[in-house]
């Protein structure tokens, strides 16, 4: 038997909050999850699977009308492997270009902290001439 978590548990071990895991259901990221005989939500290790994939996705910075395509790919099958392969694809180009202008903004920045610790160097060793003049 597969092991099942009830939604709290999902949401801590998946480390997003209750109310993602439901509104990825209620949005289609998710499949229907399966539901113990009192109604409740139970979450296998695959959906914690997908859950922790829709939640890289997101902190990539995909936007959420781009899962949602991803994931009508997936119903599609195994047709869909090239067009899924392409989104992946350009999504990361995406993040790839994203991180190099961060890379480019960090340089310009550590350039600047340089900068403002060697004034302050400066203006700390004029201050100890003049104490000691």
């Amino acid at each position: 038997m597969t092991e099942s978590y009830p939604i709290q548990e999902a949401a801590r071990l998946s480390g997003v909050t209750v109310h993602t895991l439901r509104y990825y259901e209620r949005v289609g990221l998710l499949a229907p999850v399966g539901r113990s005989g009192s109604g409740y939500r139970l979450y296998t290790g695959g959906d914690l699977g997908r859950v922790r994939f829709l939640t890289m996705l997101r902190r990539t910075g995909m936007p959420i009308a781009q899962m949602l395509a991803f994931s009508e790919l997936e119903r599609q099958g195994q047709a869909s492997f090239g067009a899924r392969y392409a989104l992946l694809e350009r999504h990361r180009a995406e993040l790839m270009a994203r991180m190099a202008e961060l890379q480019r903004h960090l340089s310009y920045l550590d350039e600047k902290v340089r900068y403002y610790w060697d004034l302050e160097q400066r203006q700390r060793e004029a201050g100890d001439n003049r104490a000691s003049a």
